[in-house]
């Protein structure tokens, strides 16, 4: 098991290197530099998911999913080096709306929220009213706090200057999230009794055991 010592060092450098991508991205959606890099920076995201996905399946998915997704940027490279900043606004736009229709799709199917079921994951006494009706609010303010980022992001790509735009996008977007994570948490110590309230890593934790458990099960 790492040390902490290790484990911080390892946070940093993820840090780091997000930051980097961050504000190398603002400047390649801006139009500033080779048209080729920028579009290559931007194309990394997708190569990431996609090897994401294709990580637990056979040889011939891989190749599939590569093969595909190579022939795909290929085709699309004359097009997208002309206006890169399209590539990065698509990006931007389907993290967040994608993320909006997770947390607000469990609100209207059978079962519990999305953040009831990881609350329900880290304790095992059942949640009391209060701490069942507060993780279902906090849901919904998560899919329409993505929401309307994804909205103002729309309005500044096709009303205001690239730049307007990217700075919001690229340097903005993670503040703005980490700042909704600290309202919350606040919130949360208001609300929520001590033995009720769950920190940031342990929920994380939990939802991943969540899609573990979901995975070995089908």
């Amino acid at each position: 098991m790492p040390s902490r010592q290790t484990k911080f060092w390892r946070g940093l450098a993820v840090l780091l290197l997000c930051a980097a991508w961050a504000v190398a991205a603002h400047y390649a959606s801006a139009g500033h530099g080779p048209a080729d890099f920028n579009t290559a920076l931007g194309c990394l995201p997708l190569v990431f998911i996609a090897a994401v996905v294709a990580r637990p399946l056979s040889w011939f998915w891989r190749g599939l999913i590569g093969g595909g997704l190579g022939a795909l940027l290929f085709l699309l490279w004359p097009h997208l080096r002309q206006d890169v900043a399209w590539l990065y606004y698509l990006q931007h736009l389907g993290m967040h709306l994608g993320l909006s229709w997770l947390f607000g799709r469990s609100l209207f199917t059978p079962g519990d929220a999305l953040i009831t079921r990881i609350a329900r994951q880290l304790h095992s006494a059942p949640l009391s009213p209060r701490h069942e009706r507060y993780t279902r609010q906090v849901t919904a303010a998560w899919s329409i706090f993505l929401a309307c980022n994804a909205l103002l992001s729309t309005l500044l790509f096709f009303l205001a200057p690239r730049e307007i735009w990217s700075v919001h996008a690229n340097l903005l977007t993670w503040p703005l999230i980490a700042l909704f994570f600290l309202g919350e948490l606040l919130l949360r110590r208001r609300v929520l009794l001590p033995e009720d309230r769950s920190g940031l890593v342990a929920s994380i934790r939990a939802y991943r055991g969540m899609q573990s458990g979901n995975r070995s099960g089908s």
